[in-house]
């Protein structure tokens, strides 16, 4: 027989102490567990369904909760882009290559936070982490500096027979909806987000469903840069869910499908297709060294007639 004594049970009235009261008993501290929010137009609202979702890691340890947009999220985050569009299309490649170099300083300095997040989300050690946030800085600086050489690239001066000049000329597609790479946390999202907004267009980026915090925190450093509201949308929720919806959407030009399946793709493509909507995806090539494939993807090539002489 044990000699264990019985444990008391509390008295009526008496509240048993909690978790918090227990680890504070024990001197522990128990973090504070964030619910984020989503970046539409350069605010941070609450999903209006109200609805949020965990973050674990590989581990299956609670992170965080993210919002989980909602059809009705991802009508504003398009409607916040189609404002931004004139705006941002309309400033010099100077100007917006000027802006970007400002995010990736803004994002060298959150660096230790982003390898935080990194390698909580990827289960990375805290070395490879770092390695995956400098690359990411790294390739938005690359893209940056494509800002004003992007047109030397796709435009170009065309021979003719007759007394013309005919010129083409890259324009940007205008609100472009992204599918961010699902296993890749922020090396991804910046591979498929840069290129999107340094050739004129504005985004509506569906972040990583399991991995979505870094994300949250580039949102974070979008918003205290120069980079005009609405320009970068950022959804965090089920793909699932949202990609249908931007492919349907009548106001959206543009598609990367790229953080989607193969079983998906299908029926997305073909749902952009009904309203002449542009789709792009390349698989797991993004994860390649970055080039102009990616700039041209989301340009269109306006050709000019211009009579000789006049």
């Amino acid at each position: 027989m044990s000699d264990r004594a019985p444990a008391k049970k509390p008295a009526r009235g008496q509240v048993q102490p909690g978790r918090a009261a227990t680890a504070a008993a024990a001197g522990a501290r128990l973090g504070v567990r964030k619910t984020y929010k989503l970046f539409i137009g350069g605010a941070f609202p609450r999903s209006e369904s109200g609805r949020s979702y965990p973050v674990r890691d590989r581990d299956g340890e609670l992170l965080a909760h993210a919002a989980r947009a909602s059809r009705k999220d991802l009508r504003d985050a398009v409607k916040a882009a189609r404002g931004a569009f004139p705006g941002w299309a309309g400033a010099t490649a100077y100007n917006r290559g000027q802006v970007l170099y400002r995010v990736a300083e803004l994002m060298e300095g959150r660096a230790a936070q982003f390898a935080a997040e990194v390698a909580q989300a990827e289960g990375l050690s805290a070395g490879k982490a770092e390695s995956a946030v400098a690359a990411a800085i790294d390739r938005w600086v690359w893209y940056a500096g494509w800002s004003d050489k992007v047109a030397q690239i796709a435009g170009a001066a065309n021979p003719v027979a007759g007394p013309y000049f005919n010129f083409s000329v890259p324009e940007p597609t205008g609100v472009v909806a992204t599918i961010a790479p699902q296993q890749s946390s922020l090396l991804g999202l910046v591979s498929v987000l840069a290129p999107v907004i340094v050739t004129g267009n504005t985004a509506v980026v569906i972040a990583s469903e399991p991995r979505p915090l870094p994300a949250v925190v580039l949102s974070e450093v979008l918003a205290t840069s120069d980079v005009p509201p609405g320009v970068v949308n950022l959804l965090t929720g089920y793909t699932g869910e949202l990609a249908p919806v931007a492919a349907d959407h009548m106001d959206v030009n543009a598609i990367d499908l790229t953080g989607t399946g193969p079983a998906d793709r299908a029926a997305l493509e073909r749902a952009a297709a009904a309203n002449l909507k542009r789709v792009y995806h390349d698989g797991e090539r993004w994860a390649d060294p970055p080039g102009t494939r990616r700039l041209l993807a989301t340009l269109e090539i306006k050709t000019v007639w211009h009579p000789a002489g006049i």
